[in-house]
């Protein structure tokens, strides 16, 4: 008894947890319930590919994917059409703009090393600019001022700030550290509000860093950080690395990043380079491919459905298929909060195999409750009847959720879009109908006949012969 009521506590605690992921944390509906973006990427030649075969059609996909999957869409639908294009649509992406950035950005990263030479240019303007900055001070605290001077004063700060941004790729020397030796990057909060980007590179690049570091540690001279030969950060090196260099193969981007920018940079450097060019030739808005009555005759099918197979679950098993309908409903909120955990995109196809797998769990109470009705009618008492029905059912339970499982798992590996969604749903559906089965039914009952007012059996086999009631109470 004491073990029923430790599994009591913990299928409470388990559906006060379930509740909670639910409220929080609400499960994403798919393109077909809820519309998305879509994009049309046309990829191009160049110098090198001087024309796009299928062998580079499929390396763009590729990389199509890995930022799509960084994107934290799931459910997309990516796929080739005619012989330079990618059709992209991703549901609930609400910033296709965003969407096109990730997508179509080359980010190629490069480290190189500022000279000597840049240094001192760089050094110099700067001087220019502050005694600028300080000549436009005195104009604008002059009791007369001179409007003229001072625009004229403002246009040689900016003439001198835009000559340093514009010479910048040339002040700067590669030193074959590049995005090829990137093994890892992932946004990262600091101080205050701002965030960076951690990035952790293979053997040989760590090497290449820390002798850069080394180089540059203590002289002043920056390390610059180029995405598509544009500077994003240009950090100097402290004199502390001066022996050793930044050892150990990690690195950090900082700068005036934003959550959404640094995920953004993450994203583009993790899901790789693309090999060739590529041009969004079409970005847009979709609805859903679903119409609404489609989407309601749906749902009010299978609340329909199983409102019937909770009906007929309490007319036909009594108070077992009582205790199935709460161990169902049990079923329901865990399996959804185990969705709305896994970032699982629900499709129409996927609520369909949810369903389904309510079915399944149904199967396995029936299957328990068959078996317990057996060991009724054959003399045996409540209690021995109701275990020797979960004992002999579970092999049979067991087996039917195996071939179940084998089947999810080969159109998960050879189906895709709402195939591997419809897989996915009913592979996971299937497990926790299972746990219910087994471990919420068998202690809701356990509880059930430790009560002397329900430890009839008529209440468990209403067609129980009148000779084996008396027997079957004890």
């Amino acid at each position: 008894m004491q073990k029923q009521r430790s599994l009591l506590a913990l299928i409470v605690v388990l559906i006060i947890a379930a509740i909670v992921v639910i409220v929080k944390f609400p499960v994403p509906l798919g393109l077909d319930l809820q519309g998305g973006s879509q994009l049309t990427i046309q990829v191009k030649p160049n110098e090198e590919i001087k024309r796009i075969t299928e062998r580079e059609l499929e390396a763009v996909q590729t990389v199509v994917e890995n930022r799509v999957n960084g994107l934290g869409v799931s459910e997309p639908v990516i796929q080739t059409v005619g012989q330079d294009q990618i059709l992209v649509q991703l549901p609930g992406v609400n910033d296709p703009e965003q969407a096109e950035r990730v997508l179509g950005g080359t980010a190629q990263l490069d480290f190189r090393r500022e000279n000597a030479e840049s240094r001192a240019f760089v050094n110099n303007r700067q001087q220019q600019i502050q005694g600028l900055l300080a000549e436009q001070q005195k104009l604008q605290s002059a009791k007369e001022r001179d409007e003229k001077a001072i625009a004229a004063n403002n246009a040689q700060i900016e003439a001198k700030i835009k000559e340093i941004t514009e010479l910048e790729a040339k002040l700067f020397e590669r030193t074959g550290l590049t995005g090829k030796n990137l093994k890892y990057a992932q946004a990262t909060p600091t101080q205050g509000s701002n965030w960076s980007v951690a990035l952790e590179f293979d053997a040989k690049g760590g090497e290449l860093f820390a002798q850069l570091t080394k180089e540059l540690a203590g002289t002043g001279r920056r390390l610059g950080i180029f995405l598509d030969d544009k500077p994003i950060s240009t950090p100097v090196v402290g004199q502390e690395f001066e022996k050793t260099g930044i050892a150990g193969g990690r690195a950090e981007i900082t700068g005036t990043f934003d959550f959404e920018s640094a995920n953004e940079l993450a994203l583009q450097l993790r899901g790789g380079a693309l090999p060739v060019p590529v041009e969004i030739v079409e970005n847009r808005t979709v609805g859903a491919t679903l119409g609404r009555d489609s989407i309601q005759r749906s749902i009010y099918a299978g609340v329909g459905g199983l409102s019937l197979v909770l009906i007929f679950m309490v007319v036909y098993y009594r108070l077992p298929g009582l205790i199935a309908d709460l161990a169902l409903v049990i079923y329901a909120l865990l399996t959804w909060a185990t969705f709305a955990l896994l970032g699982v995109t629900l499709t129409l196809p996927g609520i369909a195999g949810f369903i389904l797998s309510i079915g399944m769990a149904v199967d396995a109470n029936v299957l328990i409750f068959e078996r317990t009705r057996e060991e009724l009618r054959a003399g045996k008492s409540l209690y021995r009847s109701v275990e020797s029905g979960f004992y002999r059912a579970f092999s049979s339970i067991l087996d039917s959720n195996v071939t179940t499982w084998i089947a999810c798992a080969a159109l998960f590996w050879l189906g895709s879009g709402l195939v591997k969604g419809f897989a996915l749903t009913l592979a996971l559906g299937v497990a926790m109908s299972m746990f219910t089965a087994i471990t919420c039914s068998r202690t809701f009952l356990m509880l059930a006949i430790a009560i002397p007012s329900l430890r009839k059996p008529e209440l468990y086999c209403p067609s129980l012969p009148a000779s084996n009631k008396a027997q079957g109470a004890t």
